[in-house]
């Protein structure tokens, strides 16, 4: 299993070819990589046509942490803790969660979406 999870916009980063980004996976393995399925759908939603095979191939990079129940119940219970009092979405409460389930490293520059203590959040670089 991958160790770190990669949150949505620093793969945006790397898809437009962001030097700090691009220099960050140039550090780090490629079998440590996953993303959820959340951020997959987060990506293919802003896929222009003539974008998809690349962002096929792209995607063949990553493991992807596919939401079950037992993610679903802890995004539930972030959702409930922190949807007041941070404007948690249910989208990050989602990937949190895939996180914290399956114990891997959180890699966003949105360090302050993710307010949860359990959970091990990284911001990779300064953008």
């Amino acid at each position: 299993m991958a160790k770190l999870l990669i949150d949505t916009n620093v793969l945006i980063d790397a898809l437009r070819n962001t030097p700090a980004a691009t220099a960050y996976f140039q550090r780090i393995s490629a079998e440590d990589l996953s993303c959820s399925s959340i951020t997959v759908a987060e990506l293919w939603a802003g896929v222009r046509p003539h974008e998809e095979t690349g962002m096929e191939n792209f995607l063949l990079n990553f493991q992807t942490v596919v939401i079950d129940n037992a993610i679903a119940r802890q995004a539930g219970e972030y959702m409930r803790q922190f949807a007041k009092s941070h404007h948690l979405t249910l989208p990050d409460a989602l990937i949190a969660a895939a996180a914290h389930v399956h114990r891997l490293e959180l890699i966003t520059r949105n360090t302050k979406h993710f307010p949860m203590k359990d959970v091990h959040v990284v911001a990779p670089y300064q953008h």
